[in-house]
């Protein structure tokens, strides 16, 4: 299926790994001009139509400057994806999590998306169209965990924010939508400081039986990849969904089984 992509313009933020990484791919294959931002950008030289960026998001104009950089090339943006994100897990519960925690969490989970939204949006505004998504988390809404205490708040946030400002930005043309992935093979799950790491480590057990125990929880049996997450980024980020604001797309293996 066409995506009806080409010559568009895109910016992907934390672009040089896993989802980030995996949604600039595609869009660049669907004849998108992708500026993708990243700490480091290694990842991405010399892939056609992808502009790599190094820029750290949470410093002060850091979203800005992403966001501009890709206006600056083409004088235009089409496509924003606030994919740029991270979880560090509290094993020793809410009393160790500090403020500080908490506000590295939301700046990099949150704000780093709220300041690249807004920059995308005045440019947005002037063109009478565009469209943005943000990749979020089933931790936004599911058993919430004291695990994931600031990140799950962030991404909240994320989501709420998403739903607000569809309904002041659809009379404008412009389209926003979450995806929000459960379980997902990339480092953040997998690596070796990852998710099942970490918890095998604080439990006692190995970090494949921390994966086999997430597993369980998924009818389909398997963890989702990136790839399949930037299919659903990529098609929400298309004019083939061009009604579709406000909305939020899960894609977790089955993992939440309630309506």
């Amino acid at each position: 299926m066409d995506l009806e992509l080409n010559d568009k313009v895109a910016v992907v933020t934390g672009a040089s790994k896993g989802i980030g990484l995996a949604v600039a791919r595609l869009l660049a294959v669907e004849g998108a001009y992708v500026t993708a931002g990243a700490r480091t950008v290694e990842a991405l030289a010399g892939i056609d139509r992808i502009s790599p960026v190094q820029v750290d998001l949470i410093e002060p104009g850091g979203s800005e400057r992403l966001v501009s950089e890709a206006v600056d090339r083409h004088g235009r943006l089409d496509i924003l994806v606030n994919n740029v994100g991270g979880v560090s897990l509290r094993t020793d519960g809410f009393l160790r999590v500090t403020d500080e925690d908490f506000e590295r969490s939301l700046q990099l989970n949150f704000f780093a998306a709220l300041r690249a939204t807004r920059a995308a949006v005045a440019q947005m505004v002037e063109q009478a169209q565009g469209t943005i998504v943000n990749v979020g988390s089933v931790n936004a809404f599911f058993h919430p965990d004291g695990l994931v205490i600031d990140y799950g708040a962030a991404k909240a946030a994320l989501l709420n924010v998403a739903k607000a400002l569809s309904q002041e930005l659809g009379p404008k043309g412009i389209r926003i939508n979450s995806v929000s992935p459960g379980p997902v093979a990339t480092d953040l799950w997998l690596g070796d400081h990852g998710v099942a790491a970490t918890i095998g480590k604080s439990a006692g057990i190995e970090a494949d039986a921390v994966r086999e125990q997430a597993i369980a929880g998924m009818p389909t049996g398997r963890f989702t990849t990136p790839d399949e997450v930037a299919a659903l980024v990529a098609l929400v980020a298309s004019p083939k969904t061009a009604n579709v604001t406000g909305s939020n797309y899960v894609i977790d293996g089955g993992l939440i089984k309630t309506m």
